[in-house]
């Protein structure tokens, strides 16, 4: 990693980059802070005209094409085509403290009007409401953020549109089914809502034991068949939820009588969609603390222990799937074109602070799209998208998302997080055990970032020199 000191005599030393270009009052105000332009584009368009008047001024109307459009194409590259993504905690922030580095990390990309110049997203495996989020780190960064610059982990369930319609059971915690209703799930259920229904089930409670043992509790034979599990995040009282998901998997979704299965091994199993396969992740205790794929490791154990198959999942959603930077991909696309930038996105930086997650995740979406240049260039549309990759990390054909146009995607870890750059690797046998999920193979090289940085701040700073590109001249030579 180069010093600050070498950073800044890059920026200095070359006098290539036109720093003067902010647009003007956008009419996005809010608060005192500066927030997206979607004038943007309109000011591109003024300042060309200008420069025509000014061209045809000097020339005295004579044919100077060639000229214009060098102009036109100077404005165009003064324009960034790159975007970055952020892991939240461990890079952004601790816990709700805001880490110093990451506002000066945002600092860097405003211009001299405190605009933001260079498209960005938040991707996370956390599942929160995204207003809470994105009002959070509108406060810790002091920028705009709209609703859907924040990706958490069940976030791209919105593209999976043919279960919105269907009876979905969403299992979580708090604010599940509000956020299984703003993903477009129209129709959602608790497994509060299951055992009402079933009071039969739920014999690990022993006071519902003896609730059902004074008296006649009948099914609820209105209650509909459940037909799709969504899985956002491990739930409380795992024995009870366990017990239950197992009932509807082996019951096609109503767990009566009449739908007991004759033989498990026959049983069609119902869609299921998990977000978020962390096995532990780290908080305020010495040791890391079980995070849903620890519970969804259980829900496998269970269900191949009862029925002799593996438990399939229709979708796995969230880092380091694919489908996830797929999505945050459209994203970006979408703030650039409100950003008013015109180039097309060809590159991506992912910031994160934990190697197994965030950086896999970017080491393996960029081989996606490697291997979906490649198809192209060879006229192979036939695997332009699934690319040999299990079914459940499979990127649909039908979703409807920004046109890919993204080349590569390049992953920056930091030391603020997960990733302890001082404790040794290598020679403890706990450094050979895989903790990703079953359907993600063990590949030991994508957990090797681009470039290690010590906080975020200085990733910044080596995308900016790496893309040469300046969105505010005094705070590159003050950073």
């Amino acid at each position: 990693m180069e010093s600050n000191k070498n950073l800044n005599s890059f920026y200095l030393e070359d006098s290539s980059f036109d720093c003067d270009t902010p647009p003007t009052d956008n009419g996005f105000e809010e608060n005192g802070n500066a927030l997206l332009g979607k004038d943007a584009y309109d000011q591109t368009v003024i300042q060309i005209r200008l420069l025509e008047e000014r061209r045809d001024s000097l020339t005295n109307g004579s044919d100077c094409s060639d000229l214009t459009k060098d102009l036109k194409q100077a404005i165009l590259e003064d324009e960034p085509d790159f975007g970055v993504l952020f892991d939240v905690d461990g890079v952004l922030a601790r816990g709700s403290t805001p880490l110093k580095a990451a506002v000066e990390a945002i600092e860097l990309l405003k211009d001299n009007e405190g605009r933001l110049r260079v498209p960005v997203a938040f991707v996370t495996n956390a599942c929160n409401r995204s207003h809470d989020k994105a009002a959070q780190i509108q406060k810790w960064l002091n920028i705009q953020v709209a609703l859907d610059q924040v990706i958490h982990a069940p976030t791209p369930a919105r593209l999976l549109t043919e279960f919105h319609n269907k009876h979905v059971l969403v299992i979580g915690q708090e604010h599940r089914v509000e956020i299984a209703n703003d993903l477009g799930f129209t129709q959602v259920c608790t497994m509060e809502d299951v055992a009402r229904a079933y009071p039969l089930l739920d014999m690990v409670d022993h006071d519902n034991r003896e609730r059902v043992a004074s008296g006649h509790h009948p099914d609820d034979s209105t209650f509909p068949a459940v037909e799709v599990v969504l899985l956002i995040g491990e739930p409380m009282r795992w024995e009870t939820q366990l017990q239950l998901l197992i009932d509807l998997l082996l019951t096609e979704g109503k767990p009566v009588s009449s739908h007991t299965p004759k033989s498990v091994f026959q049983v069609k199993q119902l869609p299921i969609i998990a977000c978020n396969m962390d096995l532990v992740f780290m908080h305020q205790a010495c040791m890391p603390r079980f995070g849903h794929g620890a519970f969804l490791v259980c829900l496998e154990a269970l269900f191949k222990k009862i029925t002799g198959t593996d438990l399939q999942y229709h979708a796995l959603i969230g880092k380091p799937c694919e489908i996830t930077y797929r999505y945050a991909e459209h994203v970006i696309g979408d703030v650039a074109k409100r950003l008013g930038i015109q180039r097309p996105i060809r590159k991506l930086y992912f910031v994160g602070d934990n190697p197994n997650v965030d950086i896999v995740g970017a080491n393996l979406y960029n081989r996606y799209l490697q291997r979906t240049i490649s198809n192209q260039e060879n006229g192979n549309t036939q695997d332009e998208t699934s690319h040999n990759l299990p079914t459940c990390r499979s990127i649909p054909r039908s979703i409807s998302m920004c046109a890919q146009t993204v080349r590569s995607i390049e992953s920056v870890l930091v030391g603020t997080g997960v990733f302890d750059p001082n404790k040794k690797t290598g020679n403890d046998d706990a450094d050979d055990v895989y903790h990703g999920h079953r359907d993600i193979m063990h590949e030991p090289e994508l957990a090797k970032p681009s470039q290690f940085v010590p906080d975020v701040c200085h990733g910044i700073m080596h995308i900016l020199k790496q893309e040469k590109f300046v969105p505010n001249s005094s705070r590159m030579v003050n950073a």
